[in-house]
């Protein structure tokens, strides 16, 4: 598995990155076409583009994926160094996060299909996150990281929730030309029973969906981690 396992990782940031330009292409393809000047403004539509969760998540899997293949490719041997076994860490979990609350959530949303390109859609919500799972539970040489490192995973979605919800009173939607605009239904106070309220529910909800995930990923890492040293221990006994 050592020998193809950087090169899975590799081909995995590829795909996932030609399925975030197939989409975006696709996306400013429709905004070029537009005829109401809320929804022809490509510098708005490309920001909000970059805004929604899930693209940002598998931007960030195809950093980690393709740093995580080459680190490999280049060390034969030892654990990942700490500042990339806390980027897949992070990125694992909101891969996985997004897996589930796509799935769970807004699978049963009808989608414009003359706006989305049907296999990027299932790359970013589905196969990505299915990949960085496996990677979870199979990648060679994980490293032990500590408990601590949660902080680090829950830093990224609370500057985004706090980001998109100051946003989103300031820009029109271009889809609908509605004075706000929010790139999930659920963080919509306006679509949301209860308003602020209920979205305050959902966020809540989701952020403790993220920590369970992380301490999931970070506790799956760190057996991971120690059953590999203790596979290595016969190793030195006999080299000794």
């Amino acid at each position: 598995m050592t020998t193809w396992w950087p090169w899975a990782r590799i081909a995995a940031a590829a795909l996932t990155a030609g399925a975030i330009v197939a989409q975006l292409i696709r996306t400013v393809e429709r905004t070029l076409a537009a005829s109401d000047p809320w929804a022809a403004h490509l510098p708005t539509v490309i920001a909000n583009f970059f805004s929604f969760f899930t693209i940002l998540s598998n931007v960030g899997a195809v950093v980690a994926l393709a740093i995580g293949g080459v680190w490999m490719l280049r060390h034969a041997t030892g654990a990942e160094p700490r500042w990339l076994a806390t980027l897949l860490l992070c990125v694992a979990t909101y891969m996985i996060v997004t897996g589930i609350v796509y799935n769970v959530l807004l699978r049963g949303i009808a989608l414009d299909q003359g706006s989305t390109v049907w296999w990027s859609n299932e790359v970013l919500h589905v196969i990505a996150p299915l990949f960085l799972l496996a990677d979870v539970l199979f990648a060679p040489r994980p490293r032990a990281l500590p408990w601590s490192s949660l902080w680090t995973v829950a830093a990224f979605p609370i500057v985004w929730v706090v980001y998109t919800l100051l946003r989103a009173n300031a820009i029109t939607a271009p889809a609908t030309g509605d004075p706000w605009w929010y790139p999930y239904p659920f963080l919509n106070p306006h679509m949301v029973p209860g308003g602020y309220l209920g979205v305050a529910g959902y966020v809540v909800g989701i952020a403790v969906a993220i920590i369970a995930v992380g301490a999931g990923v970070l506790w799956v890492g760190r057996r991971r981690a120690v059953a590999d040293e203790r596979a290595d221990e016969p190793d030195l006994l006999d080299a000794r």
